[in-house]
């Protein structure tokens, strides 16, 4: 499409200048001059208008500096509700008690047996041994 560059815009000036003469461009400029004097005058009172209405508005750098990186925006806000759910998670939980150190476990033992007690145990008693 038509694009406007730095370049592009000084040879237009350059050349409204000279169709308009000498004589006619300290007008066009005070008029200019008016017109973005009227501009900003409009723009200061609708701002003040709109932080009267809202008074928790960003700053309008802050505004400036959102429109110029979305992504940038969407991720602090991404962070804050974050920090939002992780703070209500936190008053939702009791907190931890400390821990105890666990309790030695009874190890009951059995005891052992050697094959030749084994076999005495299931053995008649020896009558000779009385």
């Amino acid at each position: 499409m038509f694009s406007l560059s730095p370049i592009k815009l000084m040879v237009i000036a350059a050349v409204v200048m000279l169709l308009m003469g000498p004589d006619k461009l300290p007008d066009v400029a005070h008029k200019l001059g008016a017109s973005w004097r009227a501009i900003k005058n409009l723009q200061e009172r609708v701002e003040t208008e709109v932080r009267e209405a809202i008074p928790n508005l960003p700053s309008t750098g802050d505004i400036a500096r959102i429109a110029r990186s979305p992504v940038n925006l969407l991720n602090q806000l991404a962070d804050r509700v974050d920090a939002k759910e992780s703070a209500a998670a936190e008053i939702a939980t009791p907190p931890e008690e400390p821990a105890q150190p666990a309790a030695p476990l009874a190890t009951t033992r059995q005891p052992t047996t050697t094959p030749s007690s084994r076999s005495e145990d299931h053995a008649p008693p020896d009558p000779s041994l009385n």
